[in-house]
């Protein structure tokens, strides 16, 4: 199986460099796309649904923290590797509160993004298998709702697990666009804001019931490995922080 990249880097020989070097790494990723801004690089992961975006930091219009952060509005499960010749610390720290998997200074060294890239490839193999086992006796459907219950019933059933909508399409021999566009004639939103609304509602019922879990232990329950993430998440869609909510949460938080 090959999962796509999009490279996003300004200067033109770098970004074939890294090209070349993902390309040849042997670890079954494929560049599918490359863009010199970050507008342009948010335009190729909204059509094409990459499995990972490898950027820089620095670019004109629109920089790699905000298109990493505005990609992950759409494309929650996105993998994102940093490439930037700053080694500032807070460049460090907001890339490893946005959630990337690893930070890497110019010129990247092949070695190590071989590592990186094969770290993930791992990952998306056990979560193949894992799919596997979800979907092998449940998919025998034909018509598009039927295609949109599955899908909903995987999410409600698994939505405390990492979820890839790009295995999952794959898995079911659809591109991951046609599933959103089933899903959403089907429930009115993309799969997933339901993935992320449904684990906001457990979240807050977590809450309510158990007013001394902490608040990693609540994120971690509905999917969240990481903290902050979850927080920010939470505040988006609620409007308030966890810990506000919790403060004046109440025993009726709706399912």
């Amino acid at each position: 199986m090959k999962y796509g990249v999009i490279v996003a880097e300004d200067e033109i020989l770098i970004q074939q460099n890294i090209i070349k070097k993902i390309e040849n790494s042997g670890t079954g990723f494929t560049v599918v796309g490359k863009a010199q801004t970050g507008i342009q690089a948010l335009e190729l992961i909204n059509s094409s649904n990459p499995y990972l975006l490898v950027t820089d930091i620095r670019m004109p219009v629109m920089d790699g923290l905000e298109l990493i952060e505005q990609a992950r509005e759409n494309h929650p499960d996105l993998d994102v590797i940093v490439v930037s010749g700053y080694s500032d610390f807070e460049y460090a720290k907001r890339a490893i509160h946005l959630q990337v998997k690893e930070y890497l200074l110019k010129p990247v060294d092949e070695d190590q993004l071989r590592t990186v890239l094969s770290s993930l490839a791992n990952k998306y193999r056990m979560e193949e298998q894992e799919l596997e086992k979800s979907f092998s006796f449940e998919f025998s459907c034909h018509s598009s709702r039927e295609i949109a219950e599955l899908l909903k019933n995987y999410l409600t059933r698994e939505f405390d697990h990492d979820i890839n909508m790009n295995l999952i399409a794959e898995k079911l021999n659809y591109s991951p666009s046609y599933l959103s566009k089933v899903f959403l004639q089907t429930y009115h939103m993309p799969p997933t804001k339901y993935l992320i609304s449904l684990r906001m509602q457990k979240a807050k019922k977590l809450m309510d019931r158990n007013p001394d879990y902490p608040i990693h232990i609540i994120g971690e329950a509905v999917g969240y490995d990481d903290p902050g993430y979850f927080s920010r998440i939470f505040k988006k869609y609620e409007g308030v922080s966890p810990q506000k909510y919790r403060g004046g949460s109440t025993a009726d938080t709706p399912e």
